[in-house]
């Protein structure tokens, strides 16, 4: 019976000793780093609040951090962050899709873009390397056509509503 008393007295003690993890003392998980592949929820808004874009409520969007897959601005504000974390980032053009560039206009002859295209429209075209890019229409003229190859969220102030779905370290 002593015995019995000393080992549960010794228990006693252990468990008193010993506190449970708390939520913080849990392993977090991996953090947003170069390498890692990351699955976010998002919903992009230009400066004045209108909703541009959104993956809520469809599939996660998937990204590498550090391959330039996504805008350098909202890349940056990621770093270090974790699944769950929410976060809301506004990218200025320099760290979005740059400035309007008014050197990127070209002109081309009328015969070269479908006949019924008006001012706004897009179309896409190669570039020089092959690779296709989407241009829009600036100006209609007698005999040709004016095309702006800026990216149609150049000089917009961006806005990112972001959550961390997951995140799988490199």
């Amino acid at each position: 019976m002593r015995t019995l008393t000393v080992f549960l007295a010794f228990v006693a003690l252990l468990l008193t000793a010993v506190s449970p993890l708390s939520a913080q003392d849990a392993a977090p998980g991996p953090v947003i780093k170069d390498g890692a592949r990351v699955q976010l929820e998002y919903t992009l808004s230009d400066s004045a609040g209108t909703v541009l874009d959104s993956n809520k409520g469809g599939e996660p969007f998937v990204y590498t951090q550090g391959q330039r897959q996504i805008v350098p601005g909202l890349e940056s504000a990621l770093l270090g962050k974790r699944a769950g974390d929410s976060t809301k980032v506004t990218v200025t053009p320099e760290d979005a899709y740059g400035k309007v560039d008014p050197k990127a206009l070209i002109e081309v002859g009328r015969e070269r873009v479908p006949p019924d295209v008006k001012v706004g429209s897009e179309l896409t075209g190669r570039d020089t390397n092959g690779a296709t890019r989407t241009v829009r229409v600036k100006e209609i003229k007698e005999k040709s056509v004016v095309l702006d190859m800026n990216h149609p969220l150049a000089g917009k102030t961006l806005v990112f509503d972001v959550r961390v779905l997951s995140v799988d370290g490199p």
